[in-house]
């Protein structure tokens, strides 16, 4: 009797343990970021614009990018050469640890403002372009269920970069291609004051 107990409480210890892993160890990322501090900061909070913030982003969505960069299927050549050695374990992991540090929100152009909260918010009907809202939420914390990224706080000049490699094709790793849908109907304005707004969202 008293094996049959052990067995059954290792086989639970077991599946636990697995959903742990599954969905990330935080400090167990922490231990892993090391490699990534000189381009996205220890914490996740870059300083470089180009260089996005994964601080407070969701956990899977960074796995996802991860495992995209892994495979080619997001093209950058940096990205490429750092995940190569990465696990989907490890990639959780650091999804965990970026997940669970805050975003230093920046400041918005206030000249750029009203037109980038009114794309953010509203779309613009003239244009068929959807509201960024939709997908991202009210105060840009995304929806981690459906892996759609936090934009509360990025770098305006990363996400311009974002939004023109998706506008070009150049980045096609978006469900259903509503990226590149979205960002098609942008021009250079466009992009510019929603990025900006972006920047200083809370």
């Amino acid at each position: 009797m008293n094996k049959q107990f052990f067995a059954i409480l290792s086989l639970v210890m077991l599946m636990l343990s697995g959903v742990v892993n599954a969905a990330g160890n935080v400090e167990a990322g922490k231990a892993k970021s090391g490699v990534c501090v000189g381009c996205h900061a220890a914490d996740g909070n870059s300083v470089i614009a180009a260089n996005p913030k994964l601080a407070g982003q969701g956990a899977a969505y960074i796995a996802k990018q991860l495992q995209d960069f892994k495979t080619n299927k997001r093209d950058n050549a940096v990205m490429f050469g750092m995940v190569q050695g990465l696990s989907d374990a490890d990639m959780m992991d650091l999804g965990a640890f970026y997940a669970s540090n805050k975003v230093k929100v920046g400041k918005a152009d206030k000249n750029l403002i009203k037109r980038g909260e009114e794309i953010y918010r509203a779309g613009d009907a003239s244009k068929g372009l959807s509201a960024c809202i939709g997908c991202h939420g009210p105060t840009g914390t995304g929806n981690p269920a459906a892996k759609f990224p936090a934009l509360s706080g990025q770098h305006a000049d990363y996400t311009v970069a974002q939004l023109k490699s998706f506008s070009l094709g150049k980045r096609a790793n978006d469900t259903g291609e509503m990226m590149q849908s979205i960002s098609g109907k942008m021009n250079d304005a466009d992009m510019k004051a929603v990025a900006s707004y972006i920047q200083g969202l809370r």
